[in-house]
């Protein structure tokens, strides 16, 4: 077995939190610090990076506490864990921008990150100009930045801002020449923190792929995202990290599935009641106000299982003026229509224009672990009076038809488990 291109033994990350703000001095006391001051500065800088051994100080914050994990090159690693677990922290040492408190880094070969929007762009200078200072950055020769200059700038679709500074730029734009950049250089190592949610659908999809490409071509990447169903079908292994130290490590099925599991019992019931604001309605004469996630026990959650049935309790505010129908579109995590739902069309079902709540039920649900969000709608004579896009969220847990994955090119699950049989027939 070949040597790992990445060895993270034991690393570790504190920080000094700063002190709370005091109240007002009095003048006698104002006269004495100005007086002090120049020392207790000098003590407050190098305490610092001087950290008391054995009892912790209550101002030291462990932002990453032991963590040790390899990766094989060409292999695809997801880095997942809640907001603050220390996912960023990672990618940061990795990428030299700060240094371990403790441990060791072992990396063979160039490095490309990208952290969040515009990192290592320099603002004052155009995108084309930024693509060779990214290059050298990276330690590549002019020659071999002009070889892949044509595809950055295709795949970015920034032909005609690229000779306009940077500054200039959108947040999309910014991540699309970013991400460009980062991924056509031909690092060894890529690292790629949670900037796809800045652009739109189309892009991340374009990103995705992109990916998958460089993984194939044998470099290796580290992909931190909150989004699972990109977890999934980008990546072959996964680590978890939860308070700065490492939960689990091994497949990518195996820790999404003990992530999700620890979630069910942090359900927030405010995430299953949503109340929408009427100042975001454009047409207010007939409106859902309110809806309600739960399971068919009455508890809210927004967490279920294969099978399970998802109730959702819909309120309506204003005079719809005639008989209307509920429907409702079910979609994953990258924006795919997985299915749909209408009173009028399915059930031949009208609601008098006084009711004002409505009950639907969704179910058995066949569908494969990961996020999905529900939008709404309601029709009035053929006429759709109001739409309420992404109205809520949940998440199926425990739903992998392959224990692992026999198909490493393609080791997704798909988005859902179609009811058949196999039989042997008679010679």
């Amino acid at each position: 077995m070949s040597e790992p291109i990445l060895k993270v033994n034991n690393l570790s990350k504190r920080y000094r939190l700063g002190a709370a703000e005091k109240g007002y001095k009095t003048f006698r006391e104002a006269v004495v610090e100005g007086i002090t001051a120049p020392i207790k500065n000098w003590g407050k800088l190098r305490r610092l990076t001087n950290f008391q051994n054995g009892n912790e100080e209550e101002d030291v914050l462990w932002a990453l506490k032991d963590v040790s994990f390899e990766v094989a090159e060409g292999e695809v690693l997801g880095i997942i864990g809640r907001n603050g677990a220390g996912k960023s922290t990672i990618l940061k040492i990795l990428s030299r921008i700060t240094e371990p408190s403790a441990g060791l880094v072992e990396m063979h070969g160039r490095v490309s990150s990208l952290l969040e929007v515009g990192t290592g762009f320099h603002p004052e200078l155009t995108g084309r100009e930024n693509i060779f200072l990214n290059g050298a950055i990276l330690g590549m020769r002019k020659r071999e930045i002009e070889r892949k200059f044509d595809e950055i700038v295709a795949f970015s679709e920034i032909e005609k801002f690229l000779d306009t500074p940077v500054k200039r730029y959108s947040s999309g734009m910014y991540v699309r020449l970013a991400f460009a950049v980062a991924a056509h250089l031909e690092p060894e190592i890529l690292l790629i923190d949670e900037v796809l949610a800045v652009g739109d659908i189309a892009f991340q999809k374009k990103c995705l792929g992109k990916m998958g490409e460089v993984a194939h071509e044998g470099r290796t990447v580290l992909f931190i995202s909150h989004n699972m169903g990109a977890i999934r079908s980008l990546c072959s292994r996964a680590i978890w990290i939860s308070g700065g130290k490492l939960v689990k490590n091994g497949g990518v099925d195996e820790v999404i599935r003990g992530y999700e599991e620890q979630q069910l019992g942090n359900v927030d019931d405010l995430s299953c009641v949503l109340n929408r604001n009427p100042l975001q309605i454009e047409n207010q004469s007939f409106y859902f106000s309110r809806v309600m996630i739960s399971d068919t026990e009455n508890n809210n959650t927004n967490l279920f299982k294969y099978d399970d049935r998802i109730v959702l309790v819909c309120d309506f505010n204003g005079d719809p003026g005639d008989s209307f129908s509920p429907e409702f579109r079910i979609y994953n995590e990258t924006h795919q229509l997985i299915a749909t739902g209408a009173s009028a069309a399915f059930h031949s079902k009208y609601f008098d224009r006084k009711v004002r709540q409505v009950k639907i039920v969704i179910g058995p649900l066949p569908l494969t672990s990961g996020k999905y969000h529900i939008s709404l709608s309601v029709m009035v004579n053929y006429d759709r009076r109001d739409t309420w896009e992404n109205a809520v969220c949940f998440t199926i847990s425990e739903c992998q038809p392959f224990a692992r994955s026999w198909n490493i090119e393609s080791h997704t699950d798909g988005v859902c488990v179609i009811k058949h049989t196999f039989s042997e027939l008679a010679n």
